[in-house]
Order: structure tokens, then sequence, then C-alpha cells
């Protein structure tokens, strides 16, 4: 983990696994042209992720159904100087390969945009078009293990049951969030045609840990930070975090399996 210059923030306990992962894998990939990666953050709002990786000198393609959040992430860019970096483009998961063009995208982003899909299986299939062969696709998505923990946790036992059983993690009928397990994610990243090279557990202990413990020792939040990276690839750890970090690369001939 890289040295850090300023106090551990809850932003960074909550995203620490995820830059870790997505900075190792795109580490590994070699870009097509030059040393910069053409990236598509599909349902990236604000930026979050897309100016910092704009920052390094990426292109980043974001596409997103919310004009507000298109808004925010120009403003964003260019009070950090990226604006010729940063696209944003209106759309959803099932616009990104119109959007962008089939088998043209190094990365493609899908993070807590699964959850808000009727159909996720589709709609992650028709995102992985756009990326080329070998590129790089980054999932994150509820877990939904870590859904019946928490309802357990407060006392909620019918829903917790009721998520344990449903096949989209529901925690009743009215509930319009779908969640997953590993092993649902992996068979989907597999359908939509690509190979799966790493799951993490996102915030696996911060959601649980009370906010007065950490706040109180100064530096108890790094340690915590440590402590959710080095559980975040373990199990049982890995599996009950509130959220799974899935990387994958885009097979060469997408249904061979």
């Amino acid at each position: 983990m890289a040295v850090r210059t300023r106090p551990v923030t809850w932003g960074d306990l909550r995203q620490a696994v995820v830059w870790q992962g997505l900075r190792d894998a795109l580490a590994a990939l070699t870009p097509r042209d030059d040393s910069t990666l053409g990236i598509v953050d599909a349902g990236g709002g604000s930026g979050g992720f897309a100016v910092p990786l704009a920052e390094q000198g990426h292109r980043v393609t974001v596409i997103d159904p919310s004009p507000d959040a298109l808004a925010s992430l120009d403003r964003r860019a260019a009070e950090r100087g990226v604006t010729h970096l940063v696209d944003a483009r209106q759309g959803d998961l099932s616009t990104v390969p119109e959007i962008v063009g089939v088998a043209s995208s190094d990365v493609l982003l899908c993070h807590t945009v699964l959850e808000v899909v009727d159909e996720p299986d589709r709609a992650l299939a028709v995102a992985t078009v756009a990326l080329r062969p070998g590129g790089l696709l980054s999932v994150v998505a509820a877990n939904r293990n870590a859904v019946v923990l928490a309802r357990a946790l407060a006392g909620r036992f019918a829903e917790a049951r009721y998520a344990l059983a449903d096949p989209g993690g529901r925690c009743a009928t009215s509930d319009p969030a779908h969640r997953f397990d590993a092993e649902t994610l992996t068979r989907m990243v597999a359908d939509a045609g690509a190979d799966v090279i790493a799951i993490h557990g996102v915030r696996v202990f911060a959601d649980l840990v009370p906010g007065a413990l950490v706040d109180a020792d100064p530096s108890a939040a790094e340690r915590l930070l440590r402590l959710e990276i080095a559980a975040s690839s373990r199990h049982p750890f890995r599996d009950l975090a509130t959220q799974l970090h899935v990387l994958a690369r885009r097979r060469e001939q997408p249904n061979d399996r």
C-alpha cells in the first residue's frame, strides 16, 4: 500500500480495496497505442473514479443516465484540470457499445450499477461488448451475504431470512435492489465473455465497526484500512463484505469458455 501523506478518511475506507485492485490490474494492462488507456465508466456519476483516473493521464468516458451527476462531473473535472481527458455522455449500460463503439475500450468500470438495472445479466453482457479482447472489466456489486448479516444484526430477522433464500438477494417483495454472491458474479462475468482474475471483498469490517471507536483514535482508521486490505481476499471474510469487487479480462474469443 502506498505511503499516505494525509489522515485516512471514511471515504478511503470505503474505496481502498477497489482502488488497490484496480491499480494493480491497470498496471498489468498493456495499452494498444501509447501509455494512456481508454476507460469507460458506466454509471460513473460525478466522477469519483473517472477524475482520479484522468489525473493519471487516462482518457475516460463516463456514461450515466443522470444529467445532474454529469454536470457535477464536468465541474469536478474542470477543478482538477482534466476536462480534456473526461467525456461525459448520457446513457446506461445498454447504450455503452453504441456510445463508445464495439471492442473499442481498454477498461470498463461497472461499479454499483448492476443492483439497479432490470436484467443485470443481460446488461453486463451488452456493456462488455465495448471492451477489446484482453481488456479489463471491473465490477463492484452489493453482496447478498452482507445484507443477510446486517439485517440479522439489526434484529430484522424476517428480512434476513428472505434475503438468504431470494435468488436476487432482496429483503422483501418490495425491495427493488439486486444483490449477488461471488459465485453468481463469476457466472455473470463468464457469460459476458470475460475470465475472472481476482475477487475482493469491499468493506469487510468498516460497516460493522462503530464510527465513534475509529474517530476517537487518530491511528485507528489507518489500522482498520490495513485490516480491510489484508482480509479482502481471504475466506470467509471476503464473502461477508458489503460489496464484492470482481476483476476480469475479456476473452480473445468472447463466446469460448
